[in-house]
């Protein structure tokens, strides 16, 4: 399947259940894998705004924000995402983005 096909079946399922933030981060990993950041970016937003509590969507929203060129906003994401990771038990998620943030704190 190709990355255009796979957003192409979530955004079918997303127009079907456009509250469900499962098929949002769906839609937001497909499009981070097909290159289109920005896409990403708007889609995992979606998804912290219906289950603010999602620790892989903010990750998520973090590598789209580096990937289009933000790294200011990627390590806020990151932070935020920590912060949310802690609180919900995460803690591999929480492993994850220091990581991501320390790598981009670097540059």
């Amino acid at each position: 399947m190709t990355p255009q096909e796979k957003i192409a079946q979530f955004k079918e399922v997303a127009d079907l259940m456009p509250d469900d933030p499962v098929v949002r981060l769906g839609l937001a990993t497909a499009y981070l894998e097909a290159d289109q950041a920005e896409d990403a970016v708007r889609e995992f937003k979606e998804t912290i705004r219906l289950k603010p509590d999602y620790t892989a969507a903010h990750r998520g929203l973090g590598r789209a924000l580096e990937k289009a060129g933000r790294p200011e906003e990627a390590k806020a994401a990151y932070r935020s995402g920590i912060e949310v990771g802690r609180v919900t038990g995460d803690l591999q998620t929480v492993k994850e983005m220091e990581v991501f943030l320390r790598r981009l704190e670097k540059l």
